[in-house]
Parts: C-alpha cells; sequence; structure tokens
C-alpha cells in the first residue's frame, strides 16, 4: 500500500496520506517479500519543452498538473500557498479563480477513484446484513462473518482499503444489503461518512479500550441484528 500511495501522489500530483495503527504495525504474519523486479513501475514524465509550457495547465484525465525538473530554463515556476491562476500558475486574488481552483481540486480527488480497486464482498453479494470494515478490524470482522455463515447467516463483509475517494462501486455494493454494520476501534469515523455521504442508517460497533476487537463481539453484534 506504500508502493500504491506513491503511484497515486505521482500520478495526480496529489498529497497521500497512509494510514496504519499499532495493532497492524505490531501484529506477526507470514508473508512472501516480493522482489524488486516484479513492483509495479511508477514513472514520471517530465515536461521537457518552455514553448507553450503552462504549469497549471491540467491533465484532461487525470486533472493533474505537468511535472518540470526545478530550473529548467523557461520552466520556472511559483510554489507556495497562495491560490494561483489557472494555467499560467500566477499569483491570484481573484474570487471567481478561487472558487474554480477549489472546485478543479476536488475533482482531482474524485477522479482517483477511475484508478483503485472496486469494493469486494466477502461471502454474498447481497443480503440481510453487510458488516463494513477498515484497518486492522479485518481480522475480528472476517473470522466473525465467517463463523456466522457457517450457521446459516446472511451475512457478508466488506474492508475499505480506500477512503478518500472511497471504491467507485460502494454505493451499490452498500444498497444490496438491509443493514449495515461498521465495527471501529473509535467513537464512529467511518460511520459518519458512511451516514452522510450515502444517507444510509448503518449501525456502528465502537470500541476504545485500547484494546482490539474479539471475535465474539462482533460475532454477538452481527447475532443481533440479523
Amino acid at each position: 500500500m506504500a508502493i500504491e500511495a506513491t503511484r497515486i501522489a505521482v500520478k495526480y500530483m496529489i498529497p497521500v496520506m497512509y494510514l496504519s495503527d499499532g495493532y497492524l504495525a505490531n501484529g506477526a504474519e507470514p508473508w512472501n517479500i516480493p522482489a524488486a523486479e516484479d513492483l509495479p513501475r511508477i514513472e514520471v514524465h517530465n515536461a521537457t519543452d518552455p514553448e507553450g509550457f503552462l504549469p497549471y495547465q491540467r491533465d484532461p484525465e487525470t486533472l493533474a498538473r505537468p511535472w518540470a525538473i526545478p530550473g529548467t530554463p523557461g520552466m520556472e515556476h511559483r510554489l507556495g500557498g497562495l491560490e494561483k491562476q489557472e494555467n499560467t500558475g500566477n499569483v491570484s486574488y481573484d474570487p471567481d479563480n478561487h472558487q474554480k481552483m477549489t472546485l478543479l481540486r476536488a475533482e482531482k480527488v474524485q477522479r482517483i477513484a477511475q484508478s483503485i480497486p472496486e469494493l469486494e464482498v466477502h461471502g454474498e453479494q447481497e443480503g440481510d446484513l453487510l458488516v463494513l470494515g477498515w484497518g486492522s478490524t479485518y481480522g475480528s470482522i472476517t473470522s466473525a462473518v465467517n463463523r456466522v455463515r457457517d450457521r446459516g447467516g446472511r451475512v457478508s463483509s466488506a474492508h475499505l482499503r480506500y477512503l478518500n475517494p472511497f471504491p467507485a462501486n460502494i454505493e451499490e455494493v452498500l444498497g444490496k444489503f438491509k443493514r449495515i454494520l461498521i465495527p471501529e476501534l473509535n467513537m464512529g469515523q467511518l460511520l459518519l461518512l458512511i451516514r452522510a455521504r450515502f444517507c444510509i442508517d448503518a449501525e456502528g460497533l465502537n470500541k476504545m479500550q485500547g484494546q482490539p476487537f474479539q471475535i465474539g463481539e462482533i460475532e454477538q453484534k452481527i447475532e443481533e441484528l440479523l
């Protein structure tokens, strides 16, 4: 995922935050280290022709600006926190330009959904209950769902690895289940996002005890909702 974060940052010219937590960092699990030559290549295509170069001209697909090696003659431009004029990159105090640039940056984030994997469902693709998670709740959620499914319960699970933007098919996935349960080791951050974005009355299972979920805790909540 660190490599994936770099790919997104370079392709869309955008900051990427890679979230982890203590249970992922301190957990133990065997996994194969991939060979370097098998890793995906991340290439940067620098603009080289100063003729007609505009530092804030955007790629029509990704809305990313062109890369230029700092100091290239004829391709120098301003960097910094002040708002820039579209295309030229000159400092701008025009309110209409500021609104347009803000909307462009928001749209650029949303277009990332075009190049990330769709949300996959573990179990039946529709049913009575979907348990939606993110981060280190994966193991507890999956095990709890498997236990209930083994007893005939109509429950599935899905785990998010991209939070902003969400995968392109998330609304379609959520709409195929009667109820949504979101277990989190916080006060319900993902729950608030899902409710606000999709107007879905999802239910949270929240734990702030400095301990991970036990499988039985999620299993009990699943049985209660079913």
